[in-house]
């Protein structure tokens, strides 16, 4: 085998579309070159595969272009957050904190 491959799957989703692909890619390919090769930005306008967060089977990988696959393994192409977790923990808290005050008001 003078090039072996490897298969591995490329996922990406948003709140109303999701897309799997599968993909069969040179032995030695990064998480960062298996996201840009997969053509998933064809699918969904406006995601940049050079720069979005990556990570393998739910686990955020920390240097994709540095991350060698290995056969079957699934690429995620991760959203960036819209609204800071803690920031939205603290409004519904506050939110919360409000609505009992107003019911001991009545």
């Amino acid at each position: 085998m003078d090039n072996p491959t490897i298969v591995v799957e490329v996922a990406y989703a948003l709140a109303d579309k999701q897309k799997l692909l599968r993909l069969s890619l040179p032995y030695g390919t990064t998480v960062r070159q298996a996201a840009e090769q997969s053509g998933m930005a064809a699918h969904f306008p406006g995601l940049d595969l050079a720069t979005s967060p990556l990570g393998i089977f739910g686990k955020a990988v920390a240097k994709p272009e540095e991350r060698v696959l290995e056969e079957g393994e699934r690429v995620e192409i991760y959203r960036p957050l819209i609204a800071d977790p803690k920031e939205v923990r603290k409004q519904r808290a506050a939110k919360a904190a409000q609505a009992k005050a107003d019911q001991g008001d009545a």
